[in-house]
């Protein structure tokens, strides 16, 4: 398998195992912070948070592109293109409507922020978890 696609498919899998953790208990706990410690702590969570996906999904990202530019044999160029087109919808959605959400809760919580947020992360989790099958079954 070429290293690209390796590369490739450690970024996705990273990331779709570090969603599903996301989706399912750290968003969720968020409710459970309080008010008084919340800005901090989202401040705090934004650092981190930054960290630990920053280099995942730029690796995703950039690996996605040499796919799509430089397909491997086993990877045809619509399956190539399918990929970044699901990379594409991460990022999107990560700018467009997480991230907006975490603006608000910034400045403390709101549930309704909260309410958005835990909600349109399932699109990042069906995406990366698209990705991650997808990939899975075209190596198998």
């Amino acid at each position: 398998m070429n290293w690209i696609l390796k590369l490739n498919l450690a970024a996705t899998l990273y990331m779709t195992g570090l969603i599903w953790f996301v989706q399912l208990v750290h968003y969720p706990l968020f409710a459970k912070v309080g008010t008084e410690n919340f800005a901090a702590y989202e401040s705090r969570h934004r650092q981190l948070t930054g960290l630990a996906v920053a280099p995942a999904m730029l690796l995703e990202l950039a690996t996605a592109i040499v796919l799509v530019l430089r397909p491997p044999a086993l990877l045809r160029g619509e399956w190539a293109w399918a990929g970044l087109a699901l990379v594409a919808v991460t990022w999107a959605s990560t700018f467009r409507l997480q991230v907006p959400q975490h603006d608000v809760l910034q400045h403390g919580f709101e549930a309704r922020s909260h309410e958005r947020l835990v909600a349109s992360n399932w699109i990042r989790t069906a995406a990366w978890t698209l990705r991650a099958g997808g990939l899975l079954w075209l190596i198998r």
